[in-house]
């Protein structure tokens, strides 16, 4: 019996250990990127991202919680505007804040998540003239601890934020299109 017991245990811990090396030795670095092409000038496009009260507009995440608590600090748009949430399980909680704005051509915003995990990445994103139209390109880019190498085993980050930058860009479309 006790033979049987340690070939168990044995063959559980060497599961477990195989399972940690997998995990550390996934991509500490992860990145997220969608692209639209609007039918409106960069200068329009570029109003509805760098201002923070105008995402509800075209968010795809404004539509998750309309009930969500939100506030904005700092400069109305650009530079050092402040956007902060508190909402459902579906938004959490958390706040971003432009770090760099050029005019038609580029935003970097500091996204802090705070519940329902603890993260900080970095959203970007870019508006390229393309004569009548605008190429918007929508990034993200994340540090994945153990924990976070551990969870993109199971779900993909592309696939689970990928579709939510679709919806958005699709809105911004539909927003700077009709405005623009």
């Amino acid at each position: 019996m006790l033979p049987i017991i340690l070939i168990v245990l044995s063959a559980i811990a060497a599961i477990v250990v195989l399972f940690l090396l997998v995990v550390a030795f996934q991509p500490s670095e992860f990145r997220v990127e969608r692209k639209a092409t609007m039918v409106a000038s960069p200068e329009v496009v570029f109003g509805y991202v760098n201002n923070f009260h105008k995402w509800n507009d075209w968010s795809p995440w404004a539509k998750l919680d309309p009930t969500s608590k939100e506030t904005y600090d700092g400069p109305a748009s650009g530079t050092g505007a402040k956007f902060a949430w508190d909402g459902n399980k579906e938004v959490g909680q958390g706040r971003m804040t432009i770090k760099e704005s050029r005019p038609s051509d580029m935003i970097r915003i500091k996204l802090e998540f705070i519940k329902p995990f603890t993260c900080t990445n970095t959203a970007e994103f870019t508006f390229q003239p393309q004569g009548n139209q605008t190429l918007v390109t929508w990034g993200m880019t994340g540090h994945n601890n153990f924990m976070g190498k551990a969870f993109g085993l199971f779900m993909n980050m592309d696939k689970l934020i990928g579709g939510d930058f679709e919806k958005g860009l699709a809105s911004l479309k539909t927003l700077a299109e009709a405005n623009g």
